[in-house]
């Protein structure tokens, strides 16, 4: 895996504006939204210089559509009222405007005629029995699939070079 640091860095900014509680309520939208988008494109460049592992380019194709809907809707993941009702109570959904942040993370609340590309949003939903509820989008999708692929190939050759060593044989 080359520049591996460049994954660390990548996931910097958004360590910063969404899960360190001494910044995440300091920051103003604005450089939260800057910080998000740089924070997948500092990925995309990260997912370019591995390009040849298993997998990555599922990384980056996810990376790539959750870039796409969240440039296209001000440097946030839209999600839609309909979405959200099913991760926080009525009462407190009523709290957050249309067009406002979803709590302190990267969503922002949408309706889906107000969403550009809405498709790509935070759209899904895990099963009601799941513990843990949580909105992702088919993004996201891709981004577990190829980090899944990814790490199931690990110390393993690429098949491309597997063949040639039988071709040799």
């Amino acid at each position: 895996m080359h520049f591996a640091w460049l994954a660390v860095v990548a996931f910097l900014p958004q360590f910063l504006v969404f899960y360190l509680p001494a910044t995440r309520d300091r920051v103003q939208d604005v450089w939260v939204s800057v910080s998000l988008i740089t924070s997948d494109i500092l990925f995309l460049c990260f997912c370019w210089f591995n390009r040849h592992l298993a997998g990555v380019w599922l990384l980056a194709a996810g990376a790539a559509l959750n870039l796409l809907v969240i440039a296209s809707n001000g440097g946030f993941m839209p999600i839609s009222p309909q979405t959200a009702s099913h991760l926080i109570s009525p009462a407190l959904l009523d709290t957050v405007p249309i067009g406002g942040r979803f709590g302190a993370g990267k969503d922002i609340l949408l309706l889906p005629e107000q969403t550009r590309l809405a498709w790509l949003s935070d759209r899904f939903l895990l099963p009601d029995w799941f513990p843990y509820q949580v909105a992702f989008s088919p993004g996201d999708v891709l981004i577990a699939c190829g980090a899944f692929w990814l790490m199931a190939t690990q110390g393993k050759p690429p098949l491309i070079n597997k063949i040639r060593l039988e071709k040799r044989n």
